[in-house]
């Protein structure tokens, strides 16, 4: 760990317009980061025979940083589904490894969204918002970010809104 803070990005593409919003974080913050296409995570299953993918091994390493940032592209209002079978595994922390989810209290997390328009769809940071609280974990808040691929750049108002962004980051 080189940082106090980890992004965790799950988009269907590993270099689209997400991973350039978060690489701008991540060289504002130095921040280190996990892109979920790199591992093999498993759908939740109540019998729990997913537990030998590659959950665990990210849900370790989440919990020696002090801030966890989640990022995602908005697909069809929503996060991806990479980010959202990642959010269902986090029930495993509170059921086969409790130990384990309980070494998050104290953390703060923060959602990071990436979409074609400057539209925030209201609604989107509430499973951040509620998955925190349910871990008892802090939010810290969300960003609302979209990248301008017509002109294959990233507004000035994105980026200013990055700069406070990684300001709130502690």
């Amino acid at each position: 760990m080189s940082s106090k803070t980890l992004i965790i990005m799950g988009s269907a593409r590993s270099d689209g317009n997400t991973r350039k919003i978060v690489e701008v974080i991540i060289n504002k913050t130095k921040a280190d980061f996990i892109d979920l296409n790199v591992y093999k995570i498993s759908y939740f299953d109540y019998e729990h025979g997913n537990k030998d993918d590659d959950f665990v091994e990210i849900a370790t390493k989440m919990v020696n940083y002090e801030q966890i940032v989640f990022a995602t592209p908005v697909y069809w209002y929503a996060m991806s589904a990479q980010l959202k079978t990642f959010f269902d595994r986090l029930s495993d922390l509170l059921t086969i490894r409790k130990s384990l989810g309980r070494q998050l209290g104290g953390k703060k997390m923060y959602s990071i969204a990436c979409s074609s328009d400057e539209v925030a769809y209201e609604g989107f940071s509430m499973p951040f918002k509620n998955t925190a609280e349910y871990l008892g974990v802090e939010y810290g808040g969300h960003l609302h970010s979209w990248y301008d691929s017509e002109n294959d750049l990233i507004p000035e108002s994105v980026l200013w809104e990055i700069k406070l962004f990684c300001e709130g980051l502690s």
